[in-house]
């Protein structure tokens, strides 16, 4: 374990929580982001059970294995949490972060039939080839079972939309992941204050919605100036999130 790097991941993680918290994405105190410990494959940290997204702390954030022992923390884990995001983790190594949240805009995506985000906005070309659809809802994630399901229709993507669920995003680090979750539920947003309208949508061709996508991905700190950004404003407002 990189002690450093585990701190930092700590704090990183409760400002995106925090921040979240600011935009609307929590229900009540469910849904989770996870992130794999620095230099590790088999350790996540988690956000606790029965708190709000804006309680989290560094210190409060819980260590985990893939096998749903707690090793730090005093709180607890929800069962959804283990169910869904060890096994993410565990098959898709790539995925050191796992966002899951029923952001309004992106869930009622996920709740119209044949729902997709379509190309009709820059925010939603990022995700060009990026978004799987399961279009199988499967019940609660009380069993890793599901977990595994869901991973395997992950691939190598970007997103999932779990119909009847609600989104999930993963990628390499908090930074960049956090910036894909942001601006998965404008793209939604804006899709849908189009779509209210009556009027019908003007979705552009792969041909121009994929170089958008390849030019967003090229600079690789996008993430690390929103989380910069972020951080800077609960240094002033609320410090607290780094204790």
């Amino acid at each position: 374990m990189l002690a450093n790097e585990y701190t930092q991941a700590r704090i990183d993680l409760a400002a995106v929580l925090r921040w979240s918290a600011r935009l609307g994405y929590q229900t009540g105190t469910c849904n989770h982001f996870s992130f794999m410990v620095p230099g590790r494959d088999d350790l996540f940290l988690v956000n606790p059970e029965g708190f709000f997204w804006s309680e989290v702390t560094a210190s409060s954030l819980i260590l985990c294995d893939l096998d749903g022992a707690v090793l730090e923390g005093t709180g607890t884990v929800e069962r959804t949490a283990f169910s869904l995001h060890a096994p993410i983790h565990r098959h898709q190594p790539a995925a050191r972060a796992c966002f899951h949240t029923h952001m309004p805009h992106a869930t009622a995506l996920c709740l119209l039939k044949d729902g997709r985000l379509l190309p009709v906005v820059q925010e939603a070309m990022m995700f060009h080839d990026q978004i799987v659809y399961d279009e199988d809802y499967a019940g609660l994630a009380l069993d890793p079972a599901e977990g595994e399901r869901v991973a395997g229709l992950l691939g190598g993507k970007e997103v999932i939309f779990m119909r009847n669920h609600g989104p999930l995003v993963v990628g390499a680090d908090i930074a960049r992941t956090y910036f894909s979750l942001y601006y998965l539920e404008q793209a939604c947003r804006l899709q849908l204050l189009a779509m209210q309208s009556g009027q019908p949508l003007n979705p552009v061709e792969d041909r121009l919605a994929r170089p958008v996508m390849e030019a967003v991905h090229s600079v690789a700190n996008y993430g690390d100036v929103f989380l910069t950004a972020i951080k800077r404003v609960l240094d002033k407002e609320e410090p607290d999130y780094r204790s």
